[in-house]
């Protein structure tokens, strides 16, 4: 069976990060709130490699989901450049940007990624329709890797806030992406599918995946192998320090 977020590079079979997929430098954002111009990211740079996961911490308004926006080509920065997997994907035309989603990233949203009228198995199958990526794992082989083929013809409005979780990730996995991109996968969780969803993060890094997420979660932050800290839209702290309460 192809093991679930599987890449074919070196942390694969050493446990150590691998090439970079992700590279951001010198980002800058710009928002008009009226008359008032609002500084979001403010020479932001990173670098995210194969089989790594960094948790992106900081308070509520520091330039985090607009910091993800940006490396997801959803948002472009103003300033400064964004490459996942070597290509460029700021400051491109949409199609270009959509051709490189499509094949590079997966994206986990706090709602789960679903359809409210598919099932766990058909909203998988739609998101390969929509990418026109068959993807290289079976359906089924996918969500039983995340511990949710039982519940593959259940709708979401049945499904645990842990199922819910392993189905958005399978969603977001169903395009078999160089990096995954979350952005506060556990708000809406409970202590234990906290930790189940952090579980699940960290191990896609370690089958292979660039992963970034932000969070507020400690439990998702303690799993990271990095944790960069923003604040006023500025990285403050770069590092693996892990037993701290994050803001």
């Amino acid at each position: 069976m192809t093991t679930v977020g599987a890449l074919a590079n070196p942390s694969r079979a050493t446990g150590q990060p691998g090439p970079s997929v992700i590279d951001a430098y010198d980002l800058y954002r710009f928002y008009h709130t009226g008359d008032e111009e609002v500084l979001a990211l403010r020479g932001v740079t990173l670098q995210v490699r194969a089989g790594e996961m960094v948790a992106v911490v900081g308070p509520s308004g520091s330039g985090k989901s607009t910091l993800l926006a940006c490396l997801a080509g959803l948002d472009d920065p103003d300033g400064g450049r964004v490459y996942m997997g070597g290509s460029r994907i700021s400051r491109v035309g949409e199609r270009e940007r959509a051709r490189l989603r499509a094949g590079s990233l997966g994206v986990l949203l706090q709602s789960g990624n679903l359809l409210a009228h598919l099932s766990v198995a058909g909203n998988v199958s739609l998101a390969r329709r929509l990418v026109g990526r068959p993807g290289r794992t079976p359906v089924n082989d996918l969500l039983r890797g995340l511990g949710i083929q039982e519940r593959a013809a259940a709708l979401p409005a049945t499904l645990s806030g842990g199922e819910l979780a392993r189905a958005g990730l399978a969603v977001a996995l169903a395009n078999d992406p160089l990096a995954l991109l979350a952005d506060e996968p556990t708000g809406e969780l409970d202590t234990s599918s906290e930790c189940e969803v952090a579980n699940l993060l960290a191990d896609q890094a370690k089958r292979g995946l660039a992963v970034v997420v932000v969070t507020h979660s400690t439990a998702l932050a303690e799993r990271a192998d990095r944790v960069i800290s923003l604040s006023d839209g500025k990285v403050v702290g770069n590092d693996g320090c892990a037993n701290r309460a994050w803001p």
